[in-house]
């Protein structure tokens, strides 16, 4: 790679080069120290200064070339040989100086996509999930001035218990076939995971195109996102055909228009999706490993959309809102966590969480990540769109989860379970089910 270019795979380069304090300032409060990017500032001026000179000296070579030509033009051989071998010297140095450039250039790159995404002024500073601030909370009734909802001991049997006495859920048929921490549904607790994602898709209709993308990704797709090269020991590698098992459908979505330069009147593009999810959850090893809790595979429907800078917020919101709303319709108990620094996923500028209140382990799961990445992703996958003036800017990114259905699954059978053993399931749910909402004990 002769040049770090346009960069397109990286944080904003020309605002680091403008405004260094505010970068650095703001990359603080993610755990990036000033000297980090003290030395990738050092290391980009010297990498600029590198292509000029081997640009210098490829000027030069070229310039003896053509005098070499006029020499032999006018028969002066001598001069011809003289200039020659000065111009063999040159390309020496001039392939040495380019050698260089790559090496630094490659170094340069590789800092610079380990590097976050500078958070948003409203993101609370935080060094990890114990600091991230409530919004609010949502449960039944609560516009109604119901108090908090308190679960009678028949809610509070574990889901895999109870998936496990009604022929739900078997995670021990799942471990024999892939391994611990891949689920396996059974009967009607297979037709209700399917039932999740086709009520949400049909949520969706219409304001989203729905996709159905690839399972896998390449090497550069996985790179548009962020996933990589940061979170490479929590995904499955195909390293034979540089593929990669998607941790979710916001890798396949973003890079849908890479590359493209869009007309700003189609903005917003939304889309949705249903896909597997792979995580190998290495960071995890012996946490929350019984039942649904943290699983290896699990399905999620995803909402993305492409915009213009001024409308990712509305965008955001509507992400959130639909998220929240199906919770509501589901009668699940949540509540809204603002992510702190030290919480934010790589590429995320801003992240709002969704958890649902689980009895049967009575604790908060989280469902829903909602997320703006200003141009951050857009910069990594070279999505740009036409401006007034003619020029080209890149577009913000936005996605969310609505939902992911695992610990939905989780929830509503362990909300739903009554003194004699048998699960209600929401009304909404009804047309999928066959009309059924009742498992029966």
């Amino acid at each position: 790679m002769a040049s770090i270019g346009s960069l397109v795979l990286m944080i904003d380069l020309v605002q680091l080069r403008r405004e260094p304090d505010f970068v650095k300032e703001a990359l603080s409060r993610r755990g990036i120290s000033p000297s980090t990017m003290d030395e990738i500032i050092a290391l980009d001026v010297e990498h600029r200064r590198l292509l000029q000179e081997a640009e210098r000296l490829r000027a030069e070579v070229k310039d003896l070339s053509r005098q070499v030509g006029e020499a032999r033009r006018n028969k002066d051989t001598a001069t011809a040989e003289a200039l020659m071998e000065k111009s063999r010297s040159v390309g020496d140095l001039e392939s040495a100086a380019s050698a260089k450039t790559d090496e630094v250039g490659a170094d340069l790159r590789g800092r610079l996509l380990l590097i976050p995404n500078l958070p948003s002024p409203e993101v609370p500073i935080g060094k990890d999930e114990t600091e991230n601030v409530e919004l609010r909370r949502w449960w039944p009734g609560m516009e109604q001035g119901k108090p908090e909802p308190v679960y009678a001991e028949h809610q509070r049997k574990p889901h895999w218990e109870i998936g496990l006495e009604l022929g739900l859920l078997d995670m021990e048929s799942g471990a024999k076939i892939a391994g611990s921490m891949f689920p396996l549904y059974r009967g009607f607790g297979s037709r209700l995971l399917r039932a999740l994602g086709f009520y949400a898709l049909d949520q969706h209709m219409g304001d989203y195109e729905e996709l159905r993308p690839p399972s896998f990704a390449l090497t550069e797709t996985m790179m548009s996102t962020g996933h990589l090269p940061k979170s490479q020991d929590d995904m499955y590698a195909i390293e034979r055909d540089d593929l990669w098992a998607i941790p979710t459908s916001e890798v396949p979505l973003t890079s849908m228009l890479r590359d493209q330069i869009l007309d700003p009147k189609t903005l917003p593009i939304r889309y949705t999706a249903q896909t597997a999810c792979f995580r190998r959850e290495a960071g995890s090893a012996g946490k929350d490993t019984r039942g649904l809790l943290r699983v290896h595979e699990f399905d999620k429907v995803e909402l993305f959309a492409y915009c213009l800078p001024e409308q990712a917020e509305a965008a955001h919101a509507d992400i959130l809102a639909r998220a929240e709303a199906m919770l509501q319709a589901f009668g699940l108990s949540y509540r809204v966590l603002n992510l702190c620094t030290g919480d934010l996923g790589t590429s995320s500028a801003k992240t709002i969480d969704l958890e649902v209140f689980s009895p049967g382990v009575d604790r908060y799961l989280e469902v829903s990540s909602v997320s703006w990445f200003r141009d951050f992703q857009a910069r990594r996958a070279n999505v740009r769109y036409r401006t007034e003036d003619g020029s080209t800017a890149l577009v913000h990114t936005v996605n969310g989860s609505a939902l992911a259905w695992a610990r939905i699954w989780a929830a509503l059978v362990e909300t739903g379970r009554q003194a004699d053993g048998s699960i209600v399931l929401p009304e909404v749910l009804a047309p999928y089910l066959g009309g059924k909402t009742v498992i029966p004990a």
